[in-house]
């Protein structure tokens, strides 16, 4: 009997064992800590939860490496056939190289450094740092700073295409006069002391346009103005080509024009679009109003043109619709559909005034009118952005004058100023530096010859 005793008391004490173990309720019972819960409970202060970390989004990284590659085919092919097209036979290759070439000399010095200089971390308001020399810090997590929902190496080739496609705009003010020796010095000074600075002002965190509230949603001063007021600067340094004025230099081959124009159409919807950083309804706002503005301008242009000189002409239109996208590009992401054909409207006939009329009255020679098409339509768009932008279509954004905001236009003037100013004063100078220290300009028997020839020993056709 006391055996049995013994037994029911072990197994007692077993069953009362486990039951403490597995009831939370007799564990605090018998002393044991306090869980969390029950001190919340009891008041006691807590730290806040941690904020979640920023997740790539798959949908966002597609739409914005795909658009990426638009921008880039920008560059090559669009503007390689749109320069190619425009200038004369003999230095169509020559022409074609130089945007070609750029793609690989930015490509490379965005990774060195002007990526840094672009978006690094702010120095002074006015240029970014050299914390990312080399892409160091720029990985494959999202820097929430500009885009938080895709890798930050995405962001940085989205924006490399902007920077490579900018100096090659330029090359339609000095084309078929420019050493190419010459030529690769100027492209790599202009986009380290021009582009990179200003793409800071206006884009950067923490820089000085960006902090007065200036919009460009994907360019009109940073790549438009710079690249057309520094066309203009060029062409007034560089002078007139040999025989300009008194003898035939239209472009050689429509075709690969009008091919060329299609193409940075196609393209520029990856370089407004593209800007929204997101596969969402603000991009397809920008997608919306990017194609809507270019076929106003396309239109305006050749109704101007028609009403000027009594036909229109192919290469009048593929002018306008280059002009419509140019314009429309800072305020691709402010504006809506009406809104854009007014801007369209405005872009082909303020272009057509500056690359036709007042060319020909002031007699400078902007071979592929740099200036006319993209320093007054990348102006105009500025400052018609402080005119149409509506918090309707980006909350991020202001409203404009005719939506109830007229002190929009003072940043707006601000940028364009700003961006203005800088291009010529920093081409102007760097065009001279570079000028006493190789020379620019081709020899007039090399220029006679034409860049094919005496620039690369090759030629674009064989007859």
């Amino acid at each position: 009997m006391r055996i049995q005793w013994i037994k029911s008391r072990l197994l007692g004490a077993l069953l009362l064992l486990v039951a403490i173990t597995l009831t939370p309720g007799l564990s605090q019972a018998q002393g044991e800590a306090v869980p969390p819960a029950t001190t919340e409970a009891a008041g006691a202060p807590t730290a806040p939860p941690a904020a979640p970390a920023p997740k790539v989004d798959t949908g966002d990284t597609a739409w914005v490496l795909t658009s990426s590659a638009l921008v880039l085919a920008m560059t090559a092919p669009g503007l390689v056939l749109f320069y190619g097209g425009m200038v004369r036979r003999k230095n169509a290759l020559g022409t074609m190289m130089h945007s070609f070439i750029i793609l690989c000399l930015i490509s490379v010095q965005w990774v060195l450094y002007g990526y840094s200089l672009a978006f690094g971390p702010d120095k002074g308001h006015i240029i970014g740092g050299l914390e990312w020399l080399g892409l160091n810090g720029v990985g494959l997590d999202p820097n929430a700073d500009y885009a938080g929902t895709i890798p930050h190496q995405a962001f940085m080739i989205f924006q490399a295409m902007f920077a490579v496609i900018t100096p090659a705009l330029i090359v339609g003010a000095f084309a078929e006069r420019i050493k190419f020796s010459a030529f690769l010095v100027f492209t790599l000074l202009w986009a380290t002391f021009v582009y990179d600075p200003l793409a800071h002002w206006v884009w950067g965190v923490g820089g000085w346009l960006r902090n007065l509230g200036a919009l460009d949603f994907a360019g009109g001063t940073v790549v438009h103005i710079s690249a057309g007021v520094s066309g203009l600067a060029c062409a007034l340094y560089f002078g007139k080509r040999l025989g300009y004025g008194r003898e035939t230099m239209a472009p050689h081959n429509m075709p690969l024009v009008v091919t060329g124009a299609s193409l940075l159409w196609f393209g520029w919807f990856g370089f407004n679009a593209g800007s929204a950083v997101a596969s969402g309804a603000l991009a397809t706002s920008a997608f919306v109003v990017t194609n809507t503005a270019t076929a106003a301008a396309a239109l305006s242009w050749m109704f101007a043109e028609w009403a000027h000189r009594g036909k229109p002409t192919v290469f009048g239109a593929a002018s306008g619709a280059v002009a419509g996208l140019v314009a429309i590009t800072p305020a691709s992401g402010f504006v809506g559909p009406i809104s854009s054909i007014w801007i369209g409207i405005g872009a082909g006939v303020f272009c057509y005034f500056a690359a036709v009329i007042l060319k020909g009255k002031l007699g400078y020679d902007d071979s592929l009118d740099a200036f006319g098409v993209h320093g007054i339509g990348g102006t105009w768009g500025a400052l018609a952005t402080g005119l149409f932008a509506s918090k309707a279509i980006n909350s991020g954004g202001n409203d404009g004058l005719f939506f109830g905001n007229p002190g929009q236009l003072i940043p707006q003037i601000t940028a364009v100023a700003a961006s203005w100013i800088l291009a010529l004063v920093g081409t102007f100078v760097i065009l001279k530096v570079v000028d006493i220290i190789m020379g620019l300009r081709v020899t007039e028997e090399e220029e006679r010859m034409g860049l094919d020839l005496s620039q690369h020993n090759e030629s674009g056709y064989v007859l």
